[in-house]
């Protein structure tokens, strides 16, 4: 199935010109190239407004003129857009700002953070940009990418959040000091997306560093929540993590779980892993079988499979995007009309909005400029070449200029039916919306890439790395799957080489007294004649055996088959 599924994969990246092609496109060129400097006018009216205003609080209050914290004290848009300014094509503010963020950011701080949003925010962003440092011009250490100061912060934030996952299950609290760990009296309820939303960014840190805590405990989450699902194929929305017991039953795709099922499939491409795509496969089933009705996806309880919430979340708007990585194109298209309606309805998605009624849901009817419905858009685009999922673009661009531009950046709709505004600006525009926005319109962004461009890194210099390929993260940090490979096989050799020198190191076994087996001279030569049924020891200094099949001799070096 991961063949399909890197098929699938290779058919949306590699073959979308020729499918765009057959299909004619309503965008030409020059109006790609007008929307490209609308999103990237879009982007320094909103970062420019941060740094002025708000840096270096978290967030951007864009009708006050002024910031917040509110995830940590991380100044995190500045992480969070870090990777959007290359994207952009920035190189000269993207050095200025990584060299600042090291010098600035501290994580030994008495601070509370979220375990999650600190993850896919904090940890993903400096990964990302650690990973693109070089295509941004940065000197990069020797090694690069298996070292490198980027990394070693992105490491010691994820190491602050490590407390979190020592509960009797593996499934980790949702909040953690990053000084004191986790406090006595914290909730053990936590949402199942804040359980498993992890292994992307985990696995990437122990496949650089070295260090298996972090994939380790990322892989015990996820199947700590496997083995909790119900007898339907179902999970909850929120667990408490030191029972086990699902306290909220709710199951659907949207808000407490959708981040669990994308980094199933995603954490399936980056680590080419089948234990994590027969567990999505699974889920998908009993998804199609209990939550789905016309295209849309419902939410339903969790053991009996009966309608709980007829609402669609716009959370769930990731969810086409989703399907077109496993292939399943027409279902994804289908539902991707359904939300895109909604859009249209109101010039943004509300966070909650009734199937039955066709409207609002009260009390969340805010849009808060979020990415999904975008990316979805991107996904289905790329693999399909349709000009509807441009239009969408187009329709978001004119919709969030028009509705939220504000003097000082870009404010969050408080009501989509009347267009009021809130005084926030999440990091996520930055990091996801404009970020998606901005690749829907330029197929020849490196990020696009389909082998055609690529450079060298690796301990030795030889490792193909940036040639395509990336996996987003669920806040659109993107990751290079080429590295994780370098940096595992180095690790791989190293360890090889520390076993062969520790066997030096061990004590050999005391001299025999040679007059009992020798009759002779005591310095005879160990006979070359084995008794029967008698093996050959290896000598201490041997490499380690291969079969002659799995060797490839290119330039002295020796590649074996996971090479």
């Amino acid at each position: 199935m991961l063949t399909f599924l890197f098929s699938a994969v290779f058919c949306a990246t590699y073959l979308s010109p020729i499918i765009s092609h057959v299909k004619g496109r309503d965008f030409t060129e020059q109006e790609m190239s007008h929307y490209r400097d609308r999103i990237k006018s879009m982007f320094y009216h909103a970062y420019n407004s941060y740094l002025e205003n708000a840096y270096p609080y978290d967030e951007l209050r864009p009708l006050t003129c002024d910031g917040q914290d509110t995830w940590g004290s991380f100044s995190l848009t500045l992480i969070d857009a870090l990777d959007t300014l290359l994207v952009l094509g920035n190189h000269t503010e993207f050095q200025r700002v990584a060299t600042l963020l090291q010098d600035t950011v501290d994580f030994d701080t008495d601070v509370n953070a979220s375990v999650f949003e600190t993850n896919i925010r904090v940890v993903g962003g400096l990964l990302s940009a650690h990973l693109l440092s070089k295509r941004a011009g940065m000197e990069v250490e020797e090694g690069w990418p298996c070292s490198g100061p980027l990394l070693r912060m992105a490491e010691d934030a994820a190491r602050k959040l490590l407390p979190a996952f020592q509960t009797p299950t593996g499934m980790p609290y949702g909040t953690v000091n990053l000084l004191r760990g986790v406090d006595p009296t914290e909730t053990p309820v936590t949402c199942t997306a804040g359980v498993g939303t992890f292994i992307l960014e985990f696995s990437t840190l122990s496949r650089l560093t070295g260090d298996p805590v972090f994939e380790n405990v990322a892989r015990k989450a996820l199947r700590a929540l496997w083995r909790k699902r119900s007898e339907i194929g179902l999970v909850g929305n929120h667990i408490d993590v030191i029972t086990s017991k699902w306290v909220a039953q709710d199951a659907g795709i949207g808000a407490g779980v959708d981040s669990y099922f994308e980094y199933l499939v995603k954490g399936a491409i980056l680590l080419q892993d089948e234990e994590m795509l027969a567990m999505f496969q699974e889920f998908d089933k009993s998804i199609k079988n209990y939550t789905k009705f016309d295209d849309w996806y419902l939410w339903v309880q969790m053991h009996k499979g009966t309608v709980s919430m007829p609402v669609f979340q716009s959370l769930e708007a990731f969810w086409p995007g989703l399907q077109s990585l496993i292939g399943d194109i027409s279902s994804a298209t289908k539902t991707f009309h359904n939300y895109y309606s909604v859009w249209r309805q109101f010039g943004g998605l509300p966070e909650f909005y009734s199937i039955p009624q066709g409207y609002t849901v009260d009390k969340r009817e805010g849009y808060p400029l979020r990415p999904e419905l975008i990316e979805s858009a991107m996904y289905l685009y790329k693999a399909t070449g349709d000009p509807t999922f441009m239009q969408l673009g187009r329709d978001a661009i004119e919709s969030i200029d028009k509705i939220s531009r504000v003097n000082c950046g870009f404010a969050t709709v408080k009501d989509v039916r009347d267009h009021k505004l809130d005084n926030r600006m999440e990091s996520f525009f930055l990091a996801e919306t404009i970020k998606y926005l901005y690749l829907l319109f330029d197929p020849e962004n490196f990020l696009h890439n389909t082998g055609t461009e690529f450079e060298l890194g690796g301990l030795h210099g030889d490792c193909v790395l940036s040639a395509g390929g990336y996996i987003f993260n669920t806040e659109a940090h993107p990751l290079d799957p080429a590295a994780l490979h370098c940096c595992s096989r180095h690790q791989d050799e190293r360890r090889e080489l520390q076993d062969i020198l520790l066997s030096f190191s061990k004590p050999l076994r005391p001299p025999t007294d040679q007059s009992e087996e020798t009759s002779g001279d005591r310095s005879a030569p160990e006979s070359i004649a084995l008794k029967p049924g008698e093996k050959r020891k290896p000598p201490a200094l041997s490499c380690p055996v291969q079969p002659f099949s799995a060797k490839l001799a290119v330039m002295g070096q020796v590649f074996s088959d996971n090479s």
